[in-house]
């Protein structure tokens, strides 16, 4: 079965605008890889049933905007169309992609791979709670970015690091590195899985720290010819946007953001540069968060309420984030109301101490309100919350408010609590955060009758339950006004419920119609294909720039590279512009040759236009100069010399010398310089004579003497007489005639004009 997406006018076909093509594979989902591993364990089964509850399905239907014959299911053997290899870009969500939970993005362009978030899904267990990285090969991947701490966008870092063959450079923010390794040990330690279901272990968290790097914000990185930047994503403490630029083609990755500042995080930042595509989180899709004050005061009523009436309130929460956001509210609510003071408050996490100590490292990446109240006291230092490392250190007798971790209440110290409290009515659950599908937190808001405990039985649920949202994420309204900020002309849509991010979609075709910009939203292992009309440039650099050249002006310099970036700059520029240096290497050649330095000259003036002869000044012995290249020098009777600098032209010219002087000493015969003395008329007439016959004979072959001095050239049957002295030929065949008379007149220009100089 076949479908084409909503607001898709061709099914067949591409979509085209301002010079990009957009295209969407969609691609099979099958699953396949935890049955492969647990073969004949009864646990594969379960594990495939719990992912066929999720939205994303084992089987999805292929889903497309143009279909191509053939495509391979997987990224590691993905084949772009031929012909457009090199402007394909390539985006897959690996995980979030119409979920959320275990954000993964994979994108490649040009060569260049790069790998955005490692989460788990909160709802999983084991391997099925990993994102798809069967889907690539992790040895091609060169950069992998972590934008925040949360368990859902780092928790598979250890495995994906220690336990698959990837590379590359890890990068995050100074803040995320240190919260990652403490909320990521506490996961480890608190996670209700059998042993063949763990991931890692606490060794591998520790080897995995040695390999991330970190990224201050607005700190541009270049890793193998792909740059990036970071930018403040609000959401929790530092969490980061990253830009990423791949010659010249700019892609956002938000990861979990918010543009409202809340009582100790900055708001989201704008780009100033705007992306050719951004991929951004749809958590809330096109629901509106009320505003803060109307939450705090609903989540203050709430707990007053409760606990007013001899009740217990359980605040489920995740250990670092949000937790940190309501304890600074419970501690002024409590500070304000002295009744409440004899009503414990407790923040129930084995990291209580660590992660108020890393949150007091941070205090200069807060807002400005915490900065300045950090002057006179320290906002993190409660006076009216306790921490509670354990259920077996708590005195559950009368009133009490306890945040506990995890905020799904898959397990943990809030599980715990839960289960022990879920079936008195004078208690409350108050959920403050966004809850997963999948999770006993997702399932307790819509108010079931009963609940499976931990232990297996089923217990009615008569708390209360209050579902009020401090999750510091982007509703419509901050998203659709980031989108027009920065205006994208291309939008990927992750990180969401796809009822959510359909609604979302709609929407913001309808804001942005205008614009003709596109919006996609791929399910996961779904590819999005995109292609960018990239133009090779190269500026000009140094000395080289100080002048504009004219139109049709040659500039000559070096053409220097540097991952997608040319530059073009004077070789005595290349030291200041480039980690590069020059050297000169000066050549020298000495080649047998006894014959008369004369000949040599005569040859070369046939084939080269400049060749000047002159004397050296300290040894006297006779040069050629050739082209201002290569200087012949004849060093001996029986050698001579060349020297040149070494550059392309000047090793051609130099070969060519050499091979002329090899045919030189090969071909012609001996000429011996003799004194003017010892010369006479007639020697010299019969030496020319002698070189005249040589060389007919290296011609044509049978060459005799006849009558009349007339020399008598056969070849093949066809005979040819030549006077010698006045250069006449007879002969039946004119080919022949015509071929003897040209040769004769050719080998006397090159005998008799020699000048023999003395020795």
């Amino acid at each position: 079965m076949l479908y084409a997406p909503t607001g898709v006018k061709s099914v067949i076909g591409c979509e085209k605008t301002a010079g990009v093509d957009v295209r969407v594979v969609m691609r099979m989902a099958t699953r396949w890889r935890t049955a492969g591993k647990l073969a004949g364990d009864s646990r594969a089964v379960a594990q495939l049933c719990s992912r066929s509850r999720s939205r994303s399905a084992l089987w999805q239907p292929l889903e497309f905007w143009q279909y191509i014959p053939g495509q391979a299911p997987s990224l590691k053997r993905r084949d772009p169309p031929a012909g457009r290899v090199g402007d394909q870009l390539v985006i897959t969500p690996l995980g979030a992609g119409n979920e959320v939970g275990r954000s993964c993005v994979y994108m490649s362009f040009k060569g260049k791979t790069v790998l955005f978030d490692c989460g788990i899904h909160p709802a999983y267990y084991g391997m099925a709670a990993l994102p798809y990285f069967d889907e690539i090969d992790p040895s091609t991947i060169d950069v992998l970015l972590i934008t925040h701490f949360h368990l859902d966008h780092a928790a598979s870092l250890p495995y994906f690091l220690e336990k698959t063959t990837f590379k590359g450079r890890v990068f995050m923010t100074h803040a995320t590195k240190a919260i990652y390794k403490l909320l990521l040990s506490d996961y480890v330690k608190v996670s209700k899985v059998s042993v063949d279901d763990m991931l890692y272990d606490e060794q591998d968290i520790l080897r995995s720290m040695d390999k991330i790097e970190v990224i201050d914000f607005h700190q541009t990185v270049e890793v193998n010819g792909i740059r990036f930047w970071c930018y403040t994503a609000g959401h929790v403490l530092g969490a980061a946007m990253f830009m990423v630029d791949i010659a010249s083609v700019r892609v956002l990755y938000t990861g979990d953001y918010s543009r409202e500042e809340d009582r100790h995080l900055r708001a989201a930042e704008i780009p100033q540069f705007s992306p050719d595509i951004c991929i951004i989180e749809s958590t809330f899709g096109v629901q509106l968060h009320q505003p803060r004050h109307i939450r705090e005061k609903r989540f203050t009523d709430v707990i007053h309420s409760t606990v007013s009436q001899g009740g217990r309130v359980l605040i489920p929460a995740f250990a670092l984030g949000r937790a940190q956001e309501l304890l600074l509210i419970l501690d002024e609510f409590w500070s304000n109301h002295p009744e409440l003071h004899n009503i414990p408050i407790y923040y129930a996490s084995p990291l209580a101490k660590k992660c108020m100590a890393v949150y007091q490292t941070y205090i200069n990446s807060m807002n400005e309100r915490i900065r300045s109240q950090f002057a006179t006291s320290n906002p993190f230092d409660f006076k009216h919350i306790s921490p509670l490392k354990s259920i077996e250190n708590f005195n559950d007798v009368g009133p009490s408010v306890v945040m506990a971790s995890p905020g799904g209440l898959q397990s943990g110290l809030s599980r715990q609590l839960f289960d022990m409290w879920c079936s008195d009515k004078k208690n409350a659950c108050v959920i403050p955060g966004y809850v997963v599908e999948g999770t006993l937190a997702k399932t307790i808001i819509n108010e079931p009758k009963e609940v499976t405990l931990m232990n297996g039985l089923t217990a009615p649920l008569n708390m209360q339950v209050h579902y009020i949202s401090f999750a510091a994420h982007a509703d419509f309204a901050q998203t659709s006004a980031f989108l027009d900020e920065i205006m994208p002309p291309n939008i990927v849509l992750v990180h969401g419920e796809v009822n959510e991010m359909g609604r979302l979609k709609q929407k913001l075709v309808t804001q942005f119609a205008d614009r003709n910009t596109k919006i996609m939203m791929p399910k996961n292992c779904q590819s999005v294909e995109m292609y960018f009309n990239s133009m090779k440039m190269a500026k000009t650099i140094g000395r080289l720039a100080e002048k504009t050249p004219e139109v049709g002006e040659t500039v000559s310099g070096l053409l220097v590279k540097k991952g997608f970036t040319y530059q073009i700059m004077a070789p005595e520029d290349l030291h200041v512009f480039s980690q590069l240096s020059t050297a000169t290497t000066n050549q020298r050649i000495t080649i047998p040759y006894t014959g008369a330095f004369g000949v040599i000259s005569h040859r070369l003036k046939q084939i080269y236009e400049s060749v000047e002869s002159s004397v050296d000044e300290e040894s006297g012995i006779p040069m050629l100069h050739v082209h201002d290249r290569v200087t012949v020098k004849q060093e001996s009777d029986k050698h001579i010399s060349l020297h040149w600098t070494s550059d392309p032209i000047s090793d051609m010219v130099s070969d060519s010398v050499v091979a002329l002087v090899l045919n030189v000493s090969r071909e012609i015969p001996k000429v011996v310089v003799e004194t003017e003395a010892t010369k006479t008329e007639e020697e010299s007439e019969k030496r020319v004579e002698k070189i005249i016959h040589a060389l007919l004979v290296s011609l044509f072959g049978d060459v005799k003497f006849g009558e009349n001095g007339k020399l008598v050239i056969n070849v093949d049957g066809n005979v040819a007489h030549l006077d010698k002295q006045s250069g006449e030929v007879e002969s039946e065949n004119e080919g022949l005639k015509e071929r003897v008379r040209t040769a004769f007149q050719l080998i006397q220009s090159a005998v008799k004009p020699i000048p023999l100089p003395v020795s």
